[in-house]
């Protein structure tokens, strides 16, 4: 299919904002909607008469704005920038305990280097079998569990997160410091446990539990998936945004 040409209203800019304006002139437009393929760098260089390394600077740049994710051996698509239903905050949850008073505590229950199934691979955007960290981890507030924390870390972006002590230091502390945050997604659902969550969550037979999926991007790629499960019964979850 053949691409629109270069807006002409962009001639007084830098070449690598114009190349910049254009892709994200295309996506504003509609014609690139969220998951397509964009341009590719050498597409860019050529429409623009620019040298690829200016076009891979523009491309990494609309990467750090959240207008696109770069996908290591298939190209760079159009990233999802709808909102959605709950507008959660990020927070570390002893942060969070600590804010009501009370004390936070942890066992660590799994902390390695993992391979990345398919369904991961294609939420990290890498290909399957690439290495993965994965974390599980229960959190206790005042010694009951409110929390269980299943996360899987791309070493690209953290690659320190496999020497993290977690009985000392939590992930999402860990993360938001090291790794700043360019987005987040947040999907809220009810579900039942297994058998193992419902065992170390203390979880009466029957209790639901309330599942917060949590995706964060960073420098334009996904940095952490982590599944939270929350007993039903112990844990309300509550957004707050400003208009």
């Amino acid at each position: 299919m053949k691409r629109p040409a270069p807006k002409r209203r962009n001639a007084g800019m830098p070449l690598y904002l114009q190349a910049k304006a254009y892709v994200i002139e295309q996506i504003a437009a509609g014609r690139w909607r969220a998951d397509d393929r964009v341009i590719t760098e050498l597409e860019l260089a050529r429409r623009f008469k620019i040298s690829r390394m200016t076009a891979n600077r523009a491309m990494a740049e609309l990467a750090q704005e959240g207008y696109i994710i770069r996908r290591a051996g298939q190209g760079s698509f159009v990233a999802d920038r709808r909102p959605h239903g709950h507008l959660v905050e990020v927070h570390d949850i002893a942060h969070e305990i600590a804010g009501r008073g009370h004390q936070h505590s942890c066992r660590v229950l799994a902390h390695r280097t993992v391979k990345a199934s398919a369904a991961l691979a294609r939420d990290f955007g890498v290909v399957p079998g690439a290495k993965l960290y994965r974390s599980l981890v229960v959190h206790l507030e005042d010694a009951e569990p409110i929390q269980l924390e299943d996360r899987h870390v791309n070493p690209r972006l953290a690659p320190d997160y496999i020497d993290l002590d977690l009985n000392r230091r939590t992930a999402a502390d860990y993360l938001l410091q090291q790794v700043p945050l360019a987005q987040a997604e947040h999907v809220v659902s009810a579900t039942l446990p297994t058998a193992r969550t419902a065992r170390v969550l203390k979880m009466a037979a029957g209790e639901p539990c309330l599942l917060l999926h949590r995706r964060t991007w960073s420098q334009g790629t996904v940095a952490s998936i982590a599944d939270l499960f929350h007993p039903g019964s112990r844990y309300d979850l509550v957004g707050r945004f400003k208009p």
